[in-house]
């Protein structure tokens, strides 16, 4: 974490109340008063910027062992079934596409259903998914002409949690809709079952990680214009809450992470692992209906 920061208010209502809630070496992370936001103030530089991840987040999202995850069937399985069931068809912007894995993968098993458009403000990532046969927009979201009223759906899979203000970025999002156009949103639940056991532990309250949202805070944050079509939670990693759980509260460094990514998704390709896997999602579907799952899910309508 570099020392320069970006002193900030809460990101969900504005205000510049807030008391301290969780140190994790340099992270400071703040709850305000008025609403129970948690988020990260200040926040670090270059990751408030976006620097980041046009540079030294290079490494970690074109490694061999994150392509191959997010490239695998399974990845995106889930997101994948949600977006489907609720946008057939249409033209789709994913912002903060990464390497485009989402959209390869959506354009894979529903060939000619959907125009496509990636963007994000990391260069060499969607130099990947333009050799990928994927359109890209570079540059910051915010800043991107788009025209009015032309897309069908937007999504922000695990986006809105590394942005200095999120609300920006949903509203950018709203005037670029068609009329009943749809927004999906996928954030790390800062309720679940492993944030609430490894607090300062979790690998996941990082410095990458400038928001920290609980159902509660999610819906005030989109429900200023939008309508919430869907609510759920979803995902779980027993591994992640092992691995935290002995390691302390020690830095897991991007190899780490993307050893694990190649990990879990070797074990879902496994056929014979299927009797385990059984067991997982019941878990998962408890845990989700309990919204003590790693993710918090959330369709939009624009109103």
């Amino acid at each position: 974490m570099t020392s320069a920061a970006v002193s900030r208010d809460c990101p969900v209502c504005g205000r510049a109340d807030a008391e301290g809630y969780l140190q994790k070496g340099d992270l400071r992370l703040a709850r305000c008063r008025s609403c129970s936001m948690v988020y990260a103030n200040p926040a670090p530089a270059e990751f408030a910027s976006g620097q980041y991840y046009d540079q030294a987040g290079t490494d970690y999202y074109l490694s061999p062992a994150k392509l191959e995850s997010d490239y695998a069937a399974v990845r995106f399985e889930r997101e994948l079934r949600l977006f489907r069931a609720h946008c057939p068809g249409g033209a789709v912007l994913d912002v903060g596409c990464s390497s485009g894995a989402f959209l390869f993968q959506l354009s894979q098993r529903f060939p000619g259903c959907y125009q496509l458009l990636g963007t994000d403000v990391s260069g060499p990532p969607l130099d990947y998914a333009e050799s990928r046969g994927l359109p890209v927009a570079r540059g910051n979201f915010l800043e991107q002409e788009f025209g009015p009223k032309q897309f069908d759906a937007v999504t922000f899979w695990a986006v809105l949690e590394h942005l200095l203000e999120p609300q920006s970025f949903l509203t950018k999002a709203w005037s670029i809709l068609k009329p009943d156009g749809l927004c999906f949103v996928l954030v790390p639940n800062m309720k679940s079952l492993a944030a609430r056991t490894l607090g300062a532990r979790y690998r996941y309250v990082y410095p990458q990680h400038l928001n920290y949202f609980t159902q509660a805070t999610l819906a005030k944050l989109v429900g200023t214009r939008f309508s919430v079509v869907e609510f759920r939670s979803t995902h779980f990693n027993p591994i992640v809450i092992w691995q935290d759980w002995r390691g302390g509260a020690k830095d897991v460094s991007n190899r780490e992470r993307a050893a694990l990514l190649q990990r879990t998704t070797s074990y879902k390709q496994n056929p014979l692992l299927k009797p385990v896997k059984t067991l997982y999602q019941l878990a998962e579907r408890t845990l989700g209906a309990l919204h003590l799952a790693d993710n918090l899910v959330v369709v939009l309508r624009k109103q």
